[in-house]
């Protein structure tokens, strides 16, 4: 099969994502279109343009193709408009995340059009797939409650047929680093008593969206009960960097074993082998592939029990979510920490989400859909 991928705003876990397909299914023939992660906004509502006049994609987008295999950011509406040939080729939509369930910020500009132009995307895709039921299902609740709000000529309905054939299938893990590193993780768990000093990650895009107001709190509340503890802090960074990083950096120096991007792909998979619990303060999370991984590599999850989290795993990983008290949700977390390193608690089962058990599901898709 002769696949097009495109990848309009390649963010680091969409890349993984991107070469995850491409190495496991290698019995297809690939091609790969994608742009840079900055810019948001100009990127979601400019890529079709840029794509499409740009001399550099010309070749690749003149081969000949039997599928189209896009993420939600991509603008198909636009690209096939201004490249005739994708338009009788088959589309698979793939959301990693939806805009309609994005937290609020002030810097957010032009939403509204954003959330048009992936939901006008999804309409013309043959088929949307999400990273989790959770993402799928605030996804079509934000589409039909837009719908709703404009003034004529539409209807919620006109989502019925897209939402009814649209598919849950997860990124898939790809530990393959791991394997080569001889990275030998302890998938046991924290016995009782287990541990005196613990080993705590935390690895998300440094962005207000991840909740680092929280996990500045959560670390104060460590501290005011005297948890012994050292946590290293990962992530993806970007240009504008929200001040709460400036503050745990200075605040707790000497807790932090790493502080930022880990130098290569096998030393943050180091980091997570060697950490017992896997922290996060997210407020937008759809699929939570850090933590998946951390968990897969050996890491107990403390997490609050929102966003995609409480589809992933039980209570007992959960702290409860506390949107408008920070420092009462920082307790929470706390208490779950001690509990655990008081009374034990054994690591998830996340071996569904490994790459060898969710790439037959993309190639029946493929297989599909595609057209030879």
């Amino acid at each position: 099969m002769r696949i097009l991928l495109i990848s309009a705003y390649e963010a680091s876990s969409h890349k993984a994502w991107a070469n995850t397909l491409m190495n496991g299914l290698g019995q297809h023939e690939w091609s790969y279109l994608s742009l840079p992660p900055r810019h948001f906004a100009w990127r979601i509502r400019g890529n079709a343009m840029s794509f499409a006049f740009d001399p550099k994609f010309k070749a690749i987008l003149e081969k000949p193709y039997d599928l189209v295999i896009a993420t939600s950011m991509t603008d198909c509406v636009g690209l096939k408009a201004f490249c005739p040939d994708l338009q009788n080729l088959p589309w698979l939509l793939y959301f990693h995340e939806n805009q309609f369930a994005y937290p609020a910020s002030d810097k957010q500009q032009g939403l509204i059009e954003i959330q048009m132009v992936t939901l006008y995307s999804a309409l013309a895709a043959d088929l949307c797939m999400f990273n989790s039921e959770f993402n799928k299902a605030t996804f079509f609740m934000g589409a039909r409650a837009l719908l709703k709000k404009l003034p004529d000529y539409v209807s919620p309905d006109w989502l019925n047929d897209t939402e009814g054939k649209a598919k849950v299938l997860p990124v898939p893990l790809d530990l393959s680093v791991a394997l080569k590193e001889s990275i030998s993780p302890d998938v046991t768990g924290i016995a009782a008593h287990g541990v005196k000093r613990v080993k705590l990650v935390w690895s998300a895009r440094w962005e207000f969206d991840k909740g680092p107001d929280r996990l500045l709190a959560i670390l104060q509340a460590l501290e005011k009960r005297n948890v012994d503890y050292e946590i290293a802090i990962l992530g993806e960074q970007f240009r504008s960097i929200p001040k709460e990083f400036d503050q745990i950096k200075t605040q707790f120096s000497h807790r932090i074993t790493q502080f930022g991007f880990a130098p290569s792909r096998a030393d943050y998979l180091e980091f997570l082998a060697s950490s017992d619990i896997v922290l996060s303060s997210a407020l937008h999370e759809f699929q939570g592939l850090a933590v998946l991984e951390a968990v897969a590599l050996g890491c107990v999850p403390v997490l609050p029990n929102r966003q995609v989290y409480p589809e992933l795993f039980g209570d007992q990983y959960l702290y409860s979510s506390d949107l408008i008290d920070i420092g009462q949700e920082a307790e929470r977390a706390v208490d779950l920490i001690q509990a655990i390193m008081e009374n034990g608690m054994a690591v998830p089962e996340v071996s569904g989400y490994q790459s060898t058990n969710l790439l037959t599901g993309y190639d029946t898709l493929i297989h599909k859909y595609g057209t030879t």
